[in-house]
């Protein structure tokens, strides 16, 4: 009988129950779930019994003597940290997004999984999208990438739970959390191109207003400290830019996620998925039914990321890619604070 990965959960919240734990169950001839950690011990616990986890820590680094990987589901602040911790002790690491709040942190987390020689994985689960992996397969069809927009747009979206809005613990707000996401996918797309410049504004006003409509819970507009809006642009070493726009609350008709490229010979958009041509005299368009499932994404993602730590497979979403987007989102930040483009190289 072949072995099986034991893995490990780090923090107890929505994102392992609702994402992360279903998969590795549903992948159960492959990964064994053998313990989980959580601060607050009666969270973990109620989790553990939920689904079946024999083992339950507090401490993450005893954690780490029982299992062969993790997943961290922490906030952002904890993401550098854990990490390190777990791959100086043998353990592959799957992190949730986005990889640390600094380049810096991006950094050690990088050398200490070639110094342990063990895999390092974002979680980026986008790319596995059927109409991004489409989209990946097309882009050699559109010639040379040009301008590629994104929009992750939400009308009133703020998340109203767990520490969303706290930029100690999480570093930012629908950029970080969202918008990265997006970054992820157009960067991927484009064959991570090298960025070269970035010039970015980032906006909370309207969740600092009281009384707002939330479609997601409420949040206190007092304490709200983290963006809910933000516009960019990215200039490439190769020539091609980026219009990126996020928002979690923005004055707009509704929500929209998009992201489109346009090339020397075609163009394509993601959401749904289209490839745009001038062909035989005539403007075509051409439409592929796939579907936008989120839950068959975080499957793929926890399988790729299981064959890797066994040896079977080849890591999709590469922490040196998962890098550039925290660089790029970094540059965004200090842009805005700065009121001026940020030259990255």
């Amino acid at each position: 009988m072949m072995q099986k990965l034991k893995m490990g959960i780090i923090g107890a919240g929505g994102i392992a129950q609702d994402r992360h734990i279903p998969a590795y169950q549903a992948l159960s001839d492959k990964v064994e779930i053998t313990a989980i950690q959580d601060l607050k011990i009666t969270k973990a616990k109620e989790v553990a019994e939920k689904f079946t986890i024999p083992n339950v820590f507090t401490d993450y680094e005893e954690l780490f003597e029982v299992v062969d990987a993790v997943t961290i589901c922490t906030p952002n602040k904890f993401h550098a940290e854990i990490s390190i911790a777990a791959l100086e002790a043998g353990v592959h690491v799957l992190c949730e997004k986005p990889m640390a709040i600094t380049t810096g942190e991006c950094d050690l987390m990088i050398e200490a999984a070639k110094k342990a020689d063990k895999c390092l994985s974002i979680a980026y689960h986008y790319r596995f999208l059927e109409s991004v992996q489409l989209a990946k397969q097309t882009m050699k069809e559109i010639g040379d990438p040009l301008v590629t927009r994104v929009q992750a747009l939400r009308r009133r979206k703020v998340p109203g739970w767990g520490v969303f809005t706290n930029k100690e613990l999480q570093g930012g707000g629908s950029l970080i959390d969202w918008g990265c996401h997006f970054l992820d996918t157009a960067l991927w797309l484009l064959d991570e191109p090298t960025a070269v410049e970035v010039a970015g504004t980032t906006y909370n006003i309207l969740s600092k207003t009281p009384n707002q409509l939330n479609e997601w819970g409420t949040f206190d507009h007092e304490s709200f400290e983290v963006d809910d809006h933000v516009s960019s642009y990215i200039r490439f070493e190769n020539g091609a830019s980026m219009l990126f726009e996020c928002s979690w609350a923005a004055n707009i008709k509704e929500d929209t996620t998009n992201v489109s490229i346009s090339g020397s010979t075609g163009g394509l958009s993601v959401f749904p998925f289209e490839f745009y041509q001038p062909k035989h005299g005539a403007f075509l368009t051409t439409q592929a039914k796939v579907e936008e499932d989120q839950e068959k994404a975080g499957l793929l993602q926890a399988k790729n990321f299981i064959e890797s730590c066994l040896g079977e497979a080849e890591l999709v979403n590469k922490p040196e890619q998962a890098r550039t987007v925290t660089k790029i989102i970094e540059a965004i930040y200090k842009s805005s604070e700065i009121q001026s483009s940020i030259k990255l190289i």
